[in-house]
């Protein structure tokens, strides 16, 4: 669509003639969506203000929070390398924790089975008979139905017991009598 007028070395624009398409005119457009830039900037800046109309102040916070921006990122930074070496110590400690478990399991099974090498194998003795009436100590059923324990002594307990509980001043009181 380009075309040339006779007897002319230059290129003929389109729009030629119209105020939109001089110089001028771009330039008031360039300069117009700086600005719009400028107080998109200005409001992202300060969401809560009306937008700043300076342009170097609006450069200067711009710049101060570019600023800060990196900071606090390099803080972030410093936090996530700190809690990665922390994580990576915990991961060895486990994997410690986890090797002294197994060993230690390793060890008990050893013992249990020296153990067990040890202790002579149970030998099965038969039930004993059941003790007739006549001799058998209180608490025994005849027939051998209650075994005898043999690690109490045959003497009465009631000498270890407390006081309060061997105490029979009131019984009549507490437990009357049922028959």
């Amino acid at each position: 669509m380009v075309s040339r007028k006779s007897g002319s070395q230059k290129r003929a624009r389109p729009q030629s003639g119209n105020a939109l398409g001089s110089k001028a005119c771009r330039e008031k457009m360039r300069r117009d969506r700086l600005n719009d830039r400028f107080m998109e900037l200005g409001a992202l800046l300060d969401p809560g203000r009306p937008p700043n109309v300076d342009k170097s102040a609006i450069l200067v916070d711009a710049a101060r929070m570019v600023t800060q921006l990196r900071e606090e990122s390099q803080k972030l930074k410093e936090s996530n390398e700190s809690l990665q070496e922390k994580i990576d110590e915990l991961k060895a400690e486990k994997n410690e924790l986890r090797d002294e478990k197994q060993r230690l399991k390793t060890e008990k099974e050893n013992l249990e089975w020296q153990l067990k090498a040890l202790s002579p194998p149970p030998t099965y003795l038969p039930h004993p008979p059941g003790i007739p009436a006549p001799f058998s100590a209180p608490g025994q059923v005849v027939g051998g139905k209650l075994m005898p324990f043999v690690g109490y002594p045959g003497i009465s307990m009631w000498q270890f017991m407390p006081p309060a509980v061997v105490d029979t001043s009131q019984d009549h009181a507490l437990r009357p009598p049922v028959a």
